[in-house]
């Protein structure tokens, strides 16, 4: 049985260990330095990085650990639940007298290589098997991009090996009779702090990941019909969303046509799910469910009696790919800006126009909130979404056109408009980096509903809002809007049955009722053409309304709004006034701090040494 908190725990620890011993290998081999540095210059002149080499590779060794241990965990789960017949790294019981005995024969035959080479091995045999080339094959996975030192292979596969000294047991028993991967979640989501900081990675609740499709999929299925119907995450991460859609499609299609084969009924399913996300290790994890939800539907018990599924996940940008807001779907293919594309070995472009040129019927997702630190990229992503992508914007506000852009759009042969939902962060309803979403973008979509996610407990998404609409011009004159009134009075312990959420859940679709917790209307659509906007319930809206009509506001009195200085150093430039006065002190100006401003005074504060003129 899985123990999903101790893997996790020795994951990480073995790799900040591997990534180590991988970075010394490279300061210590020229030949494989200077090939990073040239994948890194490429790069940087395609302006897909502006880092640094060193900090640049310090996230692609971190890939290459993570490359490493995934195939170790992919591997050993397959052999655990005996997907594959013969295992060759470890097991539960006389498995693990197997998994050594083959290791021995491979050494008898290769007497001068080390266990690095055996474990290529092992991943190669593995990429044979029908379903595990895209997670292993060289050209898919990272762990083919640096080898690590030999004594590293061998520490890592002791732990795949190694016994608890309480128990006697096995430490890492990946038998589970369910097939159930969400262990795997939280390997994405917290294996590395690093790669959880650069590429914002945050599982999706499955109680909002069912919300949202209930909304979009199942609707889209009813609109287009079930074999048209396709679905795309393109912020996948480890595939939450594509699986419950997996699990839906697989159940209409049971019901509708029960004569087909249950092979060719997951392979259908499989061809409607389709996920991108910009993380390898992400898009590994993603692949990997799916194959092995699509084996559980089926009964199949060994993957040499599988048949290859085509699995629909690509590893790229999906901000990059594809055509440009306002451009017809293909375009980008033929102009030279796509061909000319930089794309690490991990990525292909074939794959990545196929998938993003591509209209589907639904989109859903769960896009990045961060904020793009690489100013190369951030500079590319501007250049691409200009209207979004304005001031200090978070990744979100780019990722709402793509998602709106990617849906099906209606056209005279009768193709219905796509479904679009999203659980996204609020700070565009706020922040200045909004205003051009919310005026210029917004108004041209069918936004049909806004729901006010701050108030419910729904794990790491604090200030968040879920949107649905529809890729066409408005058509009702107003929003369905869910208002957050106040929140939980105590954290639930199950989040699903929080007093907040089942508020939402019950009272989305009851117009014109309010309880303790939101309050639902259906709003004026001119209220969400403007920025800011208060989605606020229990009054909040229509008092914030208010206030605009009746009072003045704050730019009408003052001369200028925003940042006027950086001391950097405050500990240098911010004194109090008493000290001031005792040493005498010139060349002040009062620094008015936020929590010093009350009841529309200015209490006393700190003086901030301004050596400077007008």
């Amino acid at each position: 049985m899985i123990n999903a908190s101790g893997l996790l725990k020795d994951l990480q620890q073995e790799l900040t260990r591997t990534v180590a011993d991988i970075g010394a290998h490279v300061i210590a081999d020229n030949e494989v330095r200077g090939r990073l540095e040239t994948e890194w210059k490429h790069a940087f002149d395609a302006h897909r990085t502006g880092r640094t080499f060193e900090a640049w590779l310090e996230d692609r060794l971190t890939q290459v650990g993570v490359g490493w241990l995934l195939a170790f965990v992919f591997v050993r789960f397959c052999e655990d639940n005996r997907l594959i017949a013969e295992p060759m790294i470890g097991g539960p019981g006389d498995r693990g007298a197997v998994a050594r005995a083959s290791q021995q024969r491979y050494f008898a035959e290769h007497p001068h290589d080390s266990d690095r080479e055996y474990l290529h091995g092992v991943f190669r045999h593995a990429a044979e098997m029908p379903g595990l080339s895209g997670l292993l094959a060289e050209g898919e996975s990272p762990l083919w991009l640096v080898d690590p030192p030999a004594d590293a292979c061998t520490r890592m596969l002791s732990l795949f090996r190694s016994f608890d000294d309480e128990s006697g047991e096995l430490s890492h028993d990946f038998t589970d009779q369910d097939l159930d991967t969400r262990f795997l979640g939280d390997i994405y989501q917290d294996l590395s702090a690093q790669a959880r900081a650069d590429y914002a990675l945050l599982q999706t609740p499955d109680f909002v990941e069912e919300f949202i499709l209930d909304r979009t999929l199942t609707p889209a299925i009813e609109a287009f019909g079930l074999a048209r119907t396709t679905l795309i995450d393109p912020t996948c991460g480890s595939g939450h969303f594509l699986l419950g859609a997996f699990q839906r499609l697989w159940q209409e299609w049971r019901t509708a046509e029960p004569a087909i084969s249950e092979r060719e009924i997951a392979q259908r399913a499989l061809s409607a799910v389709t996920g991108v996300d910009l993380n390898p290790f992400a898009a590994a994890i993603a692949r990997f469910r799916l194959l092995v939800v699509a084996l559980k539907a089926c009964g199949i018990h060994n993957l040499r009696d599988s048949p290859d599924f085509t699995i629909e996940v690509a590893v790229g940008d999906s901000l990059l790919w594809g055509a440009r807001p306002g451009q017809l779907a293909g375009m980008e293919a033929a102009g030279a800006a796509a061909d000319r594309q930089f794309l690490y070995r991990t990525e292909h472009a074939e794959d990545l126009r196929r998938v993003i040129g591509r209209r589907y019927s639904a989109v859903v997702g769960n896009p990045p909130y961060i904020v793009a630190r690489d100013k190369a990229l951030n500079q590319q992503y501007r250049a691409r979404f200009p209207l979004s992508c304005s001031g200090k914007f978070s990744l979100a506000a780019p990722f709402m056109e793509r998602f709106f852009d990617v849906a099906s759009a209606p056209d005279n042969m009768g193709v219905p408009a796509g479904f679009v939902g999203m659980i996204t962060s609020n700070s565009f309803m706020k922040r200045e980096f909004g205003k051009r979403l919310v005026e210029k973008c917004i108004p041209s979509w069918d936004l049909t509903h806004v729901v006010d996610t701050s108030f419910p407990e729904i794990p790491g998404h604090n200030q968040t809002v879920i949107l649905f609409g529809r890729n066409r011009p408005p058509v009702s004159p107003a929003i369905r809007t869910v208002m957050g009134v106040r929140g939980e009075p105590s954290t639930p312990a199950d989040p699903s049955k929080g007093l907040v959420w089942s508020a939402i859940v019950n009272q989305i679709d009851l117009p014109g009722s309010e309880s303790e917790f939101v309050t639902v209307a259906d709003t004026d659509r001119a209220r969400f053409a403007t920025h800011p906007w208060s989605i606020g319930g229990g009054g909040a809206a229509e008092l914030k309304e208010t206030l605009d009509r009746r009072g003045s506001r704050l730019g009408s009195v003052v001369a200028s709004i925003g940042i006027t200085s950086f001391t950097l150093e405050d500990d240098i430039f911010l004194v109090p006034p008493a000290q001031s006065r005792r040493e005498g002190l010139r060349a002040l100006r009062p620094m008015v701090e936020g929590d010093r401003v009350r009841d529309y005074r200015i209490g006393d504060g700190l003086l901030c040494l301004f050596p400077y003129d007008d």
